[in-house]
């Protein structure tokens, strides 16, 4: 994975340069943008990182920014900063997912503890995000019958109950169950439900 960025969205010159300085001065990288929508043509704003974000900017505010890129499914953490004490929108910007919401002149301690936190909460979510993907590749390799058997694996079910809900002989369940552990690499039922569960597989449900 690539270095972190630090992604500063502020429309005044001052408070982008007092901003970037001392993101680099704490050893991160640091990419200012005078609006949110040069920060949203921007190239290099798909890797991983946080945004330090404005509240009050002409053209698209703050909280309006977090609204497209939660349009767009972009998942990057947030941490707002306001020269107001503004209650009602930081309140709606943290229900949305910010990470913090810091009210200028921003404390050093303060705002680094948020950037440290949101970079912390990027990397696990682009973690399990690479768990996921990799999971549903190898789903993918399963056949449709082993797809099916294996949804009835995880409800705990023995092989012989698994026959009769599916009308199969038990042999033909084994051979499926075994294709799917040995493509899935997994050693046993427990493993298999873990996998599923990052996949938002659910188990089979008998017939009533």
């Amino acid at each position: 994975m690539s270095e972190p960025t630090v992604f500063i969205i502020d429309d005044d010159p001052s408070a982008r340069r007092g901003l970037t300085r001392l993101v680099r001065t704490a050893g991160l990288k640091a990419e200012s943008f005078r609006s949110a929508r040069d920060f949203l043509d921007s190239e290099n704003s798909e890797g991983p990182g946080c945004i330090l974000l404005d509240v009050r900017m002409p053209e698209m505010t703050g909280p309006e920014l977090q609204e497209e890129l939660a349009k767009a499914e972009y998942c990057m953490p947030i941490v707002f900063l306001s020269a107001h004490a503004d209650v009602p929108i930081a309140a709606r910007a943290m229900k949305k997912g910010a990470v913090d919401f810091l009210t200028k002149p921003v404390d050093k301690k303060d705002l680094l503890g948020a950037i440290r936190l949101s970079l912390a909460r990027d990397a696990e979510s682009r973690t399990q995000l690479t768990e996921q993907n990799s999971v549903h590749e190898r789903i993918k390799g399963l056949t449709t019958r082993e797809r099916e058997v294996m949804t009835w694996v995880i409800t705990g079910m023995l092989n012989k109950q698994i026959a009769a809900a599916m009308e199969i002989s038990e042999e033909t369940v084994k051979v499926h169950r075994g294709r799917t552990t040995q493509k899935l690499g997994v050693d046993s039922v427990a493993e298999l439900v873990r996998l599923c569960e990052k996949a938002g597989i659910a188990p089979a449900e008998p017939h009533r």
